[in-house]
């Protein structure tokens, strides 16, 4: 019993003793140090990446915009991901716990993991070749794995696509196997008209032409004028004059809807209005009546 009471105290005085709490503080105090420090050479490496990116701009070698955001995004992210793994390192050490068994175990592990992981390697790979393939970039608008929407951010195992109505997609780069990128080339829009048979053919052309004449002066958006491509088909009560615009990337389903506010507001100043459905009813009774008229004439 002596024993157990005097280990005790022994235990009680190291605990409430100077040089436990010195030894606790000094370690607090290098923890809270080599985290400011990292935040500080994080924040140091991402200023110098903008720096090196705006002298690149000036110099004889010259990125574009889409792939200058995508290259600089993707170095800031790898310079957090090193300065925290440093960090780390330092603080376990700070910590008197050894590495160098911790480093092996981790490889003899890595080995066992390596086999259910992957998944995780295959969209590092692919996000690899995202980038120095350049297959699209930030800010980019695309359509790939069901999801359409602007390209957020590129990183190593996953990219982040930012929907039309607002909500963020992160998909795996590896299931991205096909992509539409609607930024790279101009786009196209195709607008179909309707025209009431009661009006002419050439007539509506005509307007058409005129109001399709002025469009690219009026919107930057559309590129060149718009080509008249002639009736496309014969509906029950119209027909239709199909008109394609080229535009600027993306913005092809906007010059559509520019296209028709000022077809329609020409065609109809000029007396030529929408079709609407039509329904033809006869009266049976009529039918009968008709019928014994003509008969009676024919006798």
């Amino acid at each position: 019993m002596g024993a157990v009471n005097n280990q005790f105290m022994k235990l009680w005085d190291y605990i409430t003793g100077p040089e436990l709490w010195a030894t606790l503080s000094k370690g607090f105090i290098k923890i809270v140090i080599i985290i400011i420090l990292a935040k500080l050479v994080i924040k140091i490496g991402k200023k110098i990446t903008e720096q090196i990116f705006q002298s690149k701009q000036r110099g004889p070698i010259r990125i574009t915009a889409r792939r200058e955001a995508t290259l600089k995004k993707l170095i800031q992210n790898m310079i957090s991901y090193i300065i925290y793994f440093m960090a780390l390192v330092m603080i376990l050490d700070t910590l008197t716990i050894k590495i160098g068994p911790l480093l092996a175990g981790a490889g003899v592990a890595g080995l066992a993991i390596g086999f259910g992981a992957q998944n995780l390697v295959r969209d590092i790979i692919s996000g690899f070749f995202i980038i120095f393939e350049d297959q699209f970039s930030v800010g980019d608008y695309v359509f790939t794995s069901g999801v359409e929407g602007t390209v957020e951010e590129i990183g190593l195992r996953t990219t982040k696509i930012q929907s039309w109505t607002g909500e963020q997609n992160v998909i795996p780069n590896g299931s991205i196997t096909q992509v539409t990128n609607y930024s790279i080339h101009n786009g196209l829009a195709v607008v179909d008209i309707n025209i009431p048979y009661e009006s002419d053919i050439e007539t509506a052309e005509k307007v058409i032409e005129r109001v399709v004449g002025e469009l690219p002066d009026k919107y930057e958006e559309i590129v060149t004028i718009p080509e008249i491509l002639g009736v496309q088909t014969l509906e029950l009560s119209h027909y239709v004059i199909r008109v394609v615009a080229e535009t600027l990337p993306v913005y092809q389903w906007a010059g559509a809807r520019m296209i028709r506010k000022e077809v329609k507001e020409a065609l109809y100043n000029e007396g030529i209005e929408i079709p609407s459905p039509r329904l033809v009813m006869y009266s049976r009774n009529e039918n009968a009546t008709g019928l014994e008229m003509e008969r009676e004439r024919e006798q």
